[in-house]
């Protein structure tokens, strides 16, 4: 290189790195500016309240801990749902070193309403409301006295927690309170909006946007970070909704017994596997089950076939269906509600199957489903044939018949059988009746 290119190159690397100081500067500066900003996680709360919204939750607060964030915003938007499930997301908010704010967006009603009073602050949207929390059955009826009196005394809890009157907690729980104030008449559940969950102290404050919000706490300046449910937490919230799994159940059970009818492996089969995976795959994405009970699923399933392909006296069928059974309590958060959701699986497949196999086992395509031909004489399939030229001839017995032994009709030689009685050797007969191979005869009397 030439003394003036080389003096040339030198120069311009020179110049490029002074110019980039400013630059490198500005970029440290902002890393340290947003070192020092504190983070906001956003954490959705959404539909209805089950187990599968708890194991997302978790896995939400685990990720905020581990990312160092100031403070956690739960934006919440139910109808409510299961107690037990309501029950493990307030020990977790109850748990957590991280200040836990419960924006209420739309609606916070039931469970939704119990986890709000669970957080550190509850701040309403305008036009949002709070309340409703009694405890019903799955018939809509309401809980019994022992669950009754266990929510009570967790709103009246949760509402102190925070220094809140739990008058107004109990009133969403138990309509026999009487608060006609904020329209809630003896019968009647308390539902507080926005406006009236200030007045007494349910809301630190009404904010109709992030930004107001932020502001109320002093966090203008802060990190904003969505946690979003991904689509395989969706699946799994979806399939291990209470309602929902006796309905994979009973499509998962009906579908092999239609497949066990139908030659090949076809849309039952598929169907009814397919049911029976969501269930798994929910309840393993959910962290209620571990791989050992897909493990025993699949060895029931195995016992089954064995079963079913080699003759036995049904040991193996029984400890198949055990098997899977067993596997499906391992994978369930509740034995309780597993074996319920077993029995109405089993109720429904057996009311089907025979609905179907009734009304439309011979109609459209569930005619593969059915063997319904027969074999029949008059359509030429014959088993032996039935010698009918044969009756009324006459021959001689050429062994002892006991009943049965051996004739002669014309040099033919015949295996026979007597009418009743022993008829010796050497004696006329006569053939009385044929029918396949068998050829009765009775001794002739001179």
């Amino acid at each position: 290189m030439k003394p003036k290119w080389r003096l040339l190159f030198f120069t311009t690397t020179i110049l490029l790195a002074i110019l980039l100081i400013p630059v490198q500067l500005f970029v440290h500066s902002q890393a340290q500016n947003d070192t020092n900003r504190p983070v906001v996680y956003y954490v959705p709360v959404e539909q209805a309240v089950e187990r599968g919204l708890e194991a997302f939750m978790s896995r939400a607060f685990t990720s905020a801990l581990e990312e160092g964030a100031d403070h956690i915003v739960l934006e919440i938007d139910t109808p409510g749902g299961a107690v037990e499930a309501a029950g493990n997301i307030a020990r977790l908010l109850r748990q957590t070193e991280i200040p836990v704010t419960a924006y209420v967006v739309k609606e916070a009603i039931s469970a939704g309403a119990y986890i709000s009073l669970n957080a550190d602050y509850i701040i309403m949207a305008p036009g949002s409301t709070m309340g409703a929390a009694g405890v019903i059955d799955g018939a809509g009826n309401a809980a019994e006295e022992k669950t009754q009196s266990y929510w009570l005394a967790e709103m009246s809890e949760s509402a102190k927690l925070n220094d809140r009157d739990p008058i107004y907690a109990l009133a969403m729980a138990d309509n026999s309170i009487s608060l006609p104030e904020y329209n809630a008449p003896e019968g009647r559940f308390l539902t507080l909006g926005a406006t009236d969950a200030l007045e007494v102290g349910y809301a630190e404050a009404i904010a109709s946007s992030r930004a107001e919000l932020l502001q109320f706490h002093g966090l203008e300046n802060a990190i904003e970070k969505e946690f979003e449910i991904s689509f395989a937490e969706q699946v799994a919230r979806f399939v291990t909704h209470p309602i929902v799994i006796p309905i994979l159940l009973s499509i998962g059970s009906l579908g092999l017994v239609l497949e066990l009818y139908s030659p090949g492996f076809g849309i039952p089969g598929i169907m009814g596997l397919s049911a029976l995976l969501l269930f798994f795959f929910g309840h393993l994405f959910a962290g209620f089950a571990g791989w050992e009970s897909i493990l025993l699923f699949g060895v029931g399933i195995l016992l089954i076939l064995i079963e079913i392909f080699v003759p036995g006296f049904g040991i193996f069928g029984v400890l198949g269906i055990g098997s899977i059974i067993a596997s499906m309590v391992l994978a369930s958060f509740s034995t309780v509600n597993i074996l319920i959701s077993i029995l109405i699986a089993i109720i429904v497949s057996a009311i089907a199957s025979v609905l179907v196999f009734k009304y439309f086992g011979n109609r459209g395509p569930m005619k593969r489903l059915v063997l319904a031909g027969a074999t029949t004489t008059e359509e030429g399939y014959i088993s032996n044939v039935t010698r009918k030229e044969l009756i009324g001839a006459i021959g001689e017995t050429l062994t002892p018949l006991r009943p049965s032994g051996s004739a002669v009709f014309e040099h033919e030689r015949l295996d026979v059988v007597s009418e009743g009685g022993y008829i010796e050797q050497g004696r006329k007969i006569e053939v009385i009746y044929t029918s396949g191979s068998r050829i009765v005869v009775r001794e002739v009397k001179d």
